[in-house]
């Protein structure tokens, strides 16, 4: 399936947002992702896209897809703005407001960059970043999804389902959860070791969910390697649940049969529930859920919007979740 780009977004050059040393090394990522089996779909990316800085240089060409693994998962919904996309964001090793980790996370070094995969898996491993990105070369997908915050924004992510390394790493019969562990470097990422949080942040999710196609491991958005602020080099992407679910720049992937202890619901355990999962029958203590604000439509008179059970994907995910109580497991 072809994903139109008729929505008239508008995309900043690379350069004029990074320097010219980590756009070019961008640029070098990119043309890996093109390798391998996947080339066909990825180099036409990266060609288009260089095409693109010369003919239009506000413009990102028109991006090839691929077929959703997940019928129906697919939002036609209009795209968010790059530049909005890339701009207001959670990230707080980088500070706690929306618009810190595009000022602040320049700092971070993303190559080289290692993953490791352990815990309770027959084939542990630790991979650098090229081999995870072509673990799966098949597989890649571009994903244009609706991602939720409190805000909401419609993005298209480059990456694929996280089953597939699971399925390469082999977990044992009584692993029955899995835990993200994010980079934590003091001199990279200048907020941590603030008391906000316990350091490094943690994010978690059930077995049955880390293996639906929807969760996606992510390494580039519009067809870039991720900026530094959307949790380069590699991250998460659970579409269904709220925006902090989605770990960022990735270390350490766990398999436990014990349910962790994730970043925000040690933090505050009566407003962050493990599952989080978006639903507008679910206050928090401080706010109404049943709405929700998009990105790109927050003039002065735009009516907020009704927030869908599971971000809209309830009959994709929904079945995970039969005979409990979600207001109770939140």
């Amino acid at each position: 399936m072809l994903i139109k780009r008729d929505d008239g977004f508008i995309h900043p050059n690379s350069s004029e947002i990074t320097s010219q040393a980590v756009y070019r090394d961008r640029r070098r990522l990119i043309q890996l992702m093109a390798g391998g089996a996947a080339g066909a779909a990825l180099a036409t990316w990266a060609s288009r896209d260089a095409l693109a800085q010369v003919t239009r240089p506000n413009k990102l060409a028109a991006l090839a897809g691929a077929k959703s693994a997940v019928p129906g998962a697919v939002t036609m919904d209009k795209v968010t703005d790059y530049k909005d996309a890339s701009s207001y964001n959670n990230f707080y090793e980088f500070g706690t407001d929306k618009a810190d980790p595009a000022k602040n996370a320049h700092t971070l070094k993303t190559t080289p960059w290692v993953v490791e995969v352990d815990g309770l898996v027959k084939k542990p491993a630790k991979y650098q970043l090229e081999d995870l990105i072509k673990l799966s070369a098949q597989e890649e997908r571009i994903y244009r999804l609706r991602c939720v915050e409190g805000w909401s924004m419609v993005i298209p992510w480059v990456g694929y389902s996280l089953s597939h390394l699971i399925q390469k790493v082999e977990p044992l019969g009584n692993a029955k959860y899995v835990e993200f562990i994010s980079q934590a470097d003091p001199k990279t990422m200048p907020f941590v070791g603030s008391r906000v949080l316990d350091w490094p942040y943690v994010e978690a999710l059930r077995m049955d969910e880390a293996m639906n196609p929807l969760t996606l491991l992510t390494f580039g958005m519009y067809g870039e390697v991720l900026p530094n602020q959307n949790g380069a080099p590699v991250r998460l992407v659970v579409p269904w649940k709220y925006g902090f679910k989605s770990g960022k720049s990735l270390v350490r992937i766990r398999f436990t049969d014990r349910e962790p202890k994730t970043a925000w619901n040690k933090a505050a355990a009566n407003e962050y529930g493990f599952y989080s999962n978006v639903n507008p029958d679910v206050d928090h203590p401080r706010w109404s859920q049943a709405t929700e604000r998009r990105i790109g439509e927050d003039g002065l008179f735009a009516k907020k919007r009704k927030t869908l059970m599971f971000n809209g994907y309830e009959a994709q995910v929904g079945q995970l979740y039969a005979g409990m109580d979600l207001k109770k497991n939140f």
